[in-house]
């Protein structure tokens, strides 16, 4: 099949863009080797600025992560901020990055953008997790924060993650405006690298942030005094995962007067862009915390943390009667929020102690608010709404201790609005040693929180789409079952309705729901007749569609069981994977 017109033509300018001849002379190649279909892929449609920024592989081409598509979106978020934001080039942009492949290059290219445009850039000399730009945003002033990262993604990703000046990531209408802002600024005005060295208008800042990000940290683990040293005893094992946490958490733990009893887990100590030892580093996947288990029983030591690469997410697991049990995201949120309830000081109101969840997060959080008497707040799916409600929430009168995400993310607003892996590892750490003076481990703690508001037990999983429009039409097809809304799944009557993409909840009076609607993002959620939950998304970042279920019982093993017949009934009824060539985790 021979190149059509229009997609000779999107080469033909990529040719012209691009002066990385690294990835000119891919699509230099594809062009000569008349190669269509993967010209399409590479070139067509452009890797879209959405909410978390930019994440996908590092190939040539207008649709991929690369030199020119990092330029033009700089380009276009400096035009943006320069439009929206005052004295713009004087309090600058903070630059991260981590340690993935082409991370340097990418930040380096970023600062060369933006110095052009005449904005001062905060440039973190030696790759850092996450967390430390959007704290770096509030504590030096910045109009606003980028994080070259693609988190916990596959080796070949790579990602340009946005902060605005409230130390938040950005939401509608900041991401269609700089994605706007991009096709306006899609001609490279600089390529000169040297400016991060030699440019005065760059200046290196990660000494400035550094104490201060740790002195937040101990703050946040001790209030009363951040002085305080954890009990010894407390013995436990760490990985980063071939990522950029080990600096942060040693500092960490020696601060926390736990040094001596961290063990890292050597194999996965240092940064390796290729992360040789997981086959996905992601803490939540199945056997990425083999190594570290390995190491902790080599060791006789019953407790496990791991960062994943950016270290924004923490995994937690424990030895419990010879087995590991790798605590859910779910499970150590509750962990962390009930010990940060339990310190709140009598003297202060409770009623205006908040903590917040996703959508797509357990209800055990909300339970134990209802029980307690706190503000519990329930927000759409990722950090950048757990942020920035938390602070439309602080600038109401409440005093936001935490939030968390069942994908291992927690904050702890003390330090950072965003998820952070090393906050949240100073918390657990404190409340594992609180817990070790009352004879219990954190598992042992969380059976007590199960007496305390019942057993919640979840089924969370996904199904690969071989594509969008996949997605669309499974999604289009269940919302058929019925009228306005489908009422039963299996032997269960779904008692509320909420579809976040058409806009409809049968619970609301005027049946408008409740939380924002995106009619580009697919996403529902249900309750049923027996206090079941469920939540059904398609990813932003990846190409599948999530279930989130969850149930409630007098028993753990009941809980669970009704959990999988929900999980059942969903595969069975709603989305046929057989039948929609969607494959199951």
């Amino acid at each position: 099949m021979g190149l059509s017109p229009d997609l000779k033509e999107l080469a033909q300018e990529w040719l012209r863009l691009d002066k990385d001849k690294s990835t000119t002379d891919e699509i230099y190649k594809l062009l000569v080797q008349g190669n269509a279909s993967e010209l399409e892929r590479r070139l067509h449609p452009r890797i879209a600025f959405g909410t978390a920024g930019l994440r996908g592989p590092m190939q040539a081409g207008f649709a991929c992560m690369n030199s020119l598509t990092v330029i033009q979106a700089s380009q276009g978020l400096a035009a943006y901020l320069l439009k929206t934001e005052k004295n713009v080039k004087t309090r600058g942009i903070v630059i991260g990055r981590d340690a993935r492949h082409n991370s340097k290059k990418f930040a380096k290219l970023a600062a060369a953008a933006f110095v052009a445009k005449g904005i001062k850039v905060w440039w973190y000399e030696t790759p850092s997790h996450t967390p430390l730009v959007p704290f770096g945003v509030r504590e030096l002033g910045a109009a606003a924060g980028v994080m070259v990262t693609a988190s916990h993604n596959p080796a070949r990703d790579n990602g340009y993650k946005v902060y605005w000046s409230n130390g938040c990531q950005i939401i509608p209408p900041h991401d269609a405006g700089i994605a706007a802002a991009i096709l306006e600024n899609l001609k490279p005005v600089s390529w000169d690298t040297s400016v991060v060295d030699e440019h005065l208008m760059v200046e290196g800042s990660l000494g400035l942030v550094l104490d201060q990000y740790h002195k937040a940290i101990q703050y946040a683990a001790h209030p009363e005094d951040p002085s305080t040293k954890i009990e010894p005893g407390l013995r436990f094992v760490y990985t980063p995962m071939h990522g950029v946490g080990l600096p942060a958490m040693e500092r960490c733990a020696e601060d926390l007067g736990v040094a001596s009893q961290m063990v890292v887990v050597k194999e996965q100590a240092d940064p390796d862009p290729d992360f040789p030892t997981v086959k996905f580093p992601n803490p939540e996947e199945k056997g990425a915390l083999d190594l570290a288990m390995q190491t902790a029983d080599a060791s006789s030591i019953s407790l496990i943390l791991a960062s994943d690469p950016d270290a924004d997410r923490l995994a937690a697991a424990e030895k419990v009667d010879g087995k590991w049990h790798i605590f859910t995201g779910n499970q150590l949120g509750i962990l962390l929020a009930s010990y940060l309830f339990s310190r709140y000081p009598v003297d202060k109101p409770r009623d205006k102690l908040a903590m917040l969840a996703s959508t797509v997060s357990s209800r055990m959080l909300h339970a134990l608010a209802q029980k307690e008497g706190f503000h519990f707040t329930e927000t759409l799916t990722g950090f950048k709404w757990l942020g920035n409600v938390a602070r439309t929430l602080k600038a109401t009168g409440y005093d936001v201790v935490f939030a968390f995400e069942e994908a291992l993310g927690y904050m702890i607003p003390q330090t950072v609005h965003d998820k952070d892996s090393i906050t949240a590892a100073a918390i657990f750490l404190t409340a594992a040693a609180h817990w070790a003076s009352q004879g219990l481990t954190p598992y042992a703690h969380l059976q007590k929180l199960y007496q305390h508001v019942g057993y919640f037990e979840d089924a969370n999983t996904y199904l690969v789409s071989p594509s969008p429009v996949t997605t669309t039409a499974v999604f289009t097809a269940v919302r058929a079952l019925g009228s306005p809304h489908p009422t039963q799944l299996g032997a269960r009557t779904i008692t509320r309705w909420r579809d976040l993409t058409v806009g409809y909840d049968s619970q609301t009076e005027d049946h408008v729901p409740d939380l924002p609607v995106d009619k580009t993002a697919q996403m529902i959620t249900c309750e049923l007749d027996d206090g079941s939950r469920f939540t059904v998304r398609g990813s932003g970042t990846e190409p599948k569609i999530k279930l989130y279920i969850e149930c409630v019982a007098t028993s753990s093993a009941a809980a669970k069981a009704a959990a999988n017949e929900v999980l059942a009934d969903l595969l069975r009824e709603w989305f046929k994977p057989q039948e929609n060539g969607l494959v199951l985790a």
